[in-house]
């Protein structure tokens, strides 16, 4: 059995999720079924996939999980433009967001050549 808890990768994504969670409550009301929901799920997604795969027999099904959380980054990672380009967030605020998702993309890509 794998322990992801430890794994730094499963740290930074769960660091993520409360940071989005912080910026998208300062996103208009309008936006509570839309994008704040889409950024919120995404960010989730890369967290529990990490652990679901963790949880698979084969290394094949961990993989398939890592991809699918590798997925989810990229995916918070185009929500968070549009986040800026609909002026819902700052230029300053995505920098740390992007940095935090550009490190776990590098994590979970070191972690799927392992396997």
């Amino acid at each position: 059995m794998r322990n992801f808890r430890n794994w730094e990768m499963y740290i930074n994504s769960r660091v993520l999720v409360k940071e989005v969670y912080i910026l998208t409550a300062d996103f208009p009301d309008s936006e509570k079924f839309g994008l704040i929901s889409q950024l919120r799920r995404a960010a989730i997604s890369i967290s529990a996939n990490i652990a679901e795969g963790a949880g698979r027999q084969t290394d094949k099904d961990f993989r398939n999980f890592l991809f699918i959380a590798l997925g989810s980054a990229f995916e918070v990672e185009a929500l968070i433009d549009l986040s800026i380009d609909l002026d819902y967030m700052k230029k300053e605020s995505q920098l740390g967001l992007l940095d935090r998702i550009n490190h776990i993309q590098k994590q979970l890509n070191s972690f799927i050549k392992k396997l």
